[in-house]
């Protein structure tokens, strides 16, 4: 069980749906775990498998001290929305104010393939659904209005770790190349 680096915005995995969990073993139980110690670690509120690098449709959440995790979420979502801050480990530092269902039922599986049902309201119910959209290749910024996903991508263009996700590492062979490149 280890602290994994979070993908940030620009990474290609976070544009890209998740496959539906279908191996309930030893790995997925690893990856829940590897989720907790990252989401813990970071701190968030949430952290979708996607943002450590899997395309797995699976999650973990921590939200007023009641820590979980869920695998193929199913949202039922209520007509009744809230607005509120909201921001993500993938965008450091970015927070906007997010439109979300007021309350959630979501429907999915524990870590060993065991049905399990969540209902949760405020907090709860945003985390859910925002780690859901990551599982679906969408973030938080792709649901706000045109204004503050505007201002939303300033703040993120004049972050720190803006384009260190497409950065390409290069490494330079301890060889001599012969001028056939690095």
């Amino acid at each position: 069980m280890a602290v994994q680096p979070i993908r940030l915005f620009g990474d290609p995995i976070l544009r890209t749906k998740a496959i539906e969990v279908v191996d309930f073993d030893q790995e997925l139980r690893r990856l829940v775990q590897d989720l907790t110690d990252t989401m813990l670690e970071a701190p968030g509120a949430g952290l979708a498998a996607p943002q450590i690098g899997v395309g797995l449709r699976a999650f973990t959440w921590n939200v007023e001290g009641q820590v979980g995790h869920l695998v193929n979420p199913v949202l039922d979502l209520s007509e009744e929305t809230q607005d509120g801050d909201e921001g993500c480990l993938s965008l450091p530092g970015v927070t906007i104010d997010c439109r979300r269902a007021l309350s959630v039922v979501a429907r999915g599986f524990d870590m060993y393939g065991e049905p399990v049902t969540i209902e949760g309201s405020e907090l709860l119910s945003r985390a859910i659904q925002h780690e859901t959209d990551h599982l679906d290749g969408i973030l938080f910024i792709d649901r706000v209005t045109p204004e503050l996903r505007k201002q939303a991508m300033k703040e993120i263009r004049e972050s720190e770790w803006f384009g260190l996700a497409g950065s390409p590492t290069v490494k330079v062979s301890p060889h001599p190349t012969g001028g056939l490149g690095l």
